[in-house]
């Protein structure tokens, strides 16, 4: 096929759109109904998850490098690597004299406690017991059995992705004093996505919300805003596979098949009274475009800037989940 011929198929990625003020968009307070999102919401606090946990992005934990200390449901964890890359997990208080483990050195693959040198290689001693944990490339998980209290499942249920050698990742960390629920149901609320978020979304209609039980899909319509007057239009799905998980999928337009997999864990237990909880926002960008290549190849710059946008939109969305586990914790929350 000529050269010729490529170029004629070639589109741009930006469209040019009519300027408009924010308060003359279309509200959306009447299809975004508090029944609908809430039944949304219950059918995926329902589904199973195995008892397993994200705990943060594969690159956080390196190869030969120090530990790194989480908490999920109050439960402290310690993940090292070995040199040749073996992850491991496991409590993160040393059940000798409880040192905290992520303060202490990885020599030889081994953790060593740096309080009296007790030396753990993954493996259970001294009253210490590994965690199963699974690094599916992008992401970290855990099986936390005492925090989830359901039947454990050998692995955890990782979403479709694109292929690795084709994309691009970024994983953002944010701490919100709130429930994962309110993490979730910030996520199957596409509606506020324009209202809340003007410097980001524009044009946003939900063209087809969740249909009967068995439908838990959100489909959007909606353009990234790049400039005032330059976007990117597209169509998405939004879906929550498992109780703390949200997925939004690029099905149409620029970056099709593109994910943001939205992951909220608890860091303190049930019973506490001011809950935390982490959202963990990996973004897998792919694309067809043949100049995508070099976006693959400046892949260390390109994360900063991705997760720095999706930190100013979970600003406002923290805010958004706050306000909502503030509310409830009063009942006071409406609908």
């Amino acid at each position: 096929m000529s050269e010729r011929a490529n170029r004629a198929r070639w589109t741009p990625p930006l469209r040019r759109r009519r300027r408009s003020d924010w308060a003359s968009q279309t509200p959306t307070w009447r299809e975004a109904r508090p029944a609908l999102i809430a039944d949304a919401l219950k059918r995926a606090t329902a589904r199973p998850c195995g008892n397993w946990y994200v705990v943060g992005a594969s690159r956080d934990v390196r190869a030969g490098g120090r530990p790194c200390g989480r908490t999920v449901g109050g439960v402290e964890i310690v993940l090292w690597r070995t040199e040749t890359g073996t992850l491991h997990a496991g409590p993160g208080i040393c059940p000798h004299l409880g040192a905290p483990l992520r303060d202490s050195r990885v020599v030889c693959g081994t953790l060593v406690c740096h309080w009296h040198g007790l030396a753990l290689d993954g493996g259970s001693f001294g009253g210490w017991s590994p965690y199963p944990v699974h690094d599916d490339g992008v992401l970290v998980w855990v099986r936390l059995d005492s925090v989830g209290g359901e039947e454990p499942s050998q692995r955890p249920m990782v979403p479709v992705r694109p292929k690795a050698g084709g994309s691009v990742d970024a994983v953002f960390t944010a701490v919100g004093r709130c429930e994962p629920q309110d993490v979730v149901a910030n996520r199957l609320d596409p509606w506020h996505g324009s209202w809340f978020h003007p410097y980001s979304f524009v044009d946003l209609t939900v063209k087809r919300p969740p249909v009967g039980e068995e439908d838990d899909v959100f489909v959007v319509d909606v353009s990234f805003r790049v400039t005032d007057r330059l976007v990117v239009p597209v169509q998405a799905e939004f879906s929550a596979p498992g109780p703390r998980t949200v997925i939004m999928r690029i099905t149409e337009g620029e970056g099709a098949t593109s994910v943001v997999e939205t992951h909220a864990t608890p860091l303190t237990g049930a019973s506490d009274g001011r809950p935390r909880t982490a959202v963990i926002e990996a973004v897998i960008a792919a694309s067809d475009r043949r100049g995508f290549a070099l976006a693959q190849t400046v892949a260390p710059v390109l994360r900063p800037l991705m997760r720095r946008t999706a930190g100013r939109l979970w600003r406002d969305d923290l805010a958004y989940a706050e306000r909502r586990w503030a509310l409830r914790s009063v009942g006071r929350f409406p609908g």
